[in-house]
């Protein structure tokens, strides 16, 4: 009876424990201003929370979703890699935590040590200039189930925030204003849209045009610092992710509701892209140009503004529920 191998099946580990090494600057520079309280490569990341009076855990997990398919084939990993920390830690952000700690999942047929180097590598220039630990994760080689030329990507990221510190939005009220911050493009969400749209005008956006539409989703870790170096009190963030304005503002307001008015988005060639999609569906789709909002009292509007750039006075928190987009 003849004798299998498990590299004979698809699967090399001794690649896949090989890639660990390599990786390893990339990963020893997002251990800067914060480092994990154990070594790294155990079998769970450890981070000393002592430095925190009451702390509060905070988690996210979320994906690069179909942007995925056209950043592989542009060649763009590192932005991949950076679309899969901003995804997560943004989210972690809005609850006024601190992101400690970052893990990623890699599912792919066969190990190609260079395209995972790139992924991490972006995931590493993001991770470090938001002071966040790349603390582990997984790289899963599955051949037959994983095609070739495709690669599952997840992230998760781990935060902490004094517990007298966590916004609360259930301080939102009437009258208080939302303030906007620009987005650098369409993010990392609407693709499968946008996708759908490219297919049906394959000649509307050059190859350049598609590498700036592409751009990596913004972190806002320097917006959320901001803030709270100026002092603002921040009733309220959020993320402009799938849904657009409508349904992620809609998470925050309760019974209350918002009108906003929103300039029309004119990006590069963001607006080919905009110009087969009626305002109404472009609203709940995707973010306009505002990859951020933070809910302040009207006195807190001039400071608010001065936190980052791009930043406007979007509208006001009303007594109804339901958020209205209006497009100038």
């Amino acid at each position: 009876m003849g004798q299998f191998t498990y590299k004979e099946a698809g699967v090399d580990i001794h690649e896949a424990a090989a890639l660990v090494g390599d990786i390893g600057e990339l990963r020893q520079r997002t251990e800067g201003k914060r480092r994990l309280m154990q070594s790294f490569g155990l079998f769970a990341a450890t981070y000393d929370l002592s430095g925190y009076k009451e702390p509060v855990i905070v988690t996210g997990c979320d994906g690069v979703g179909t942007k995925l398919e056209l950043l592989l084939e542009h060649d763009l990993l590192e932005i991949a890699g950076k679309d899969l920390v901003a995804m997560n830690v943004n989210d972690v952000l809005t609850t006024g935590a601190d992101p400690l700690m970052f893990l990623d999942y890699v599912g792919i047929g066969h190990i190609d040590k260079t395209q995972i180097k790139r992924l991490i590598a972006g995931m590493a220039e993001y991770l470090e200039s938001c002071d966040c630990i790349l603390a582990g994760g997984e790289t899963a080689e599955m051949p037959g189930i994983v095609p070739e030329g495709v690669i599952e990507l997840s992230g998760f990221c781990v935060g902490a925030a004094e517990k007298k510190s966590l916004i609360d939005p259930s301080r939102v009220a009437p009258g208080d204003v939302l303030v906007g911050y620009a987005s650098d493009g369409f993010h990392a969400n609407g693709w499968s849209l946008v996708r759908k749209i490219l297919k049906a005008y394959p000649d509307d956006v050059t190859r350049e045009e598609m590498a700036e539409m592409l751009a990596p989703t913004r972190l806002y870790h320097d917006v959320v610092w901001a803030l709270r170096d100026r002092g603002v009190d921040v009733k309220a963030m959020a993320h402009i992710t799938g849904g657009g304005l409508p349904e992620n503002l809609e998470r925050l307001l309760g019974e209350n509701g918002a009108d906003l008015t929103v300039p029309r988005w004119t990006k590069g060639a963001i607006q080919k892209i905009l110009r087969h999609v009626e305002d109404a569906e472009a609203a709940n789709t995707f973010n306009l140009g505002i990859g951020w909002v933070a809910i302040v009292a009207p006195e807190e509007v001039p400071e608010a503004l001065a936190s980052g750039p791009g930043a406007l006075a979007l509208g006001t928190v009303t007594d109804r529920q339901g958020v209205r987009v209006a497009i100038s």
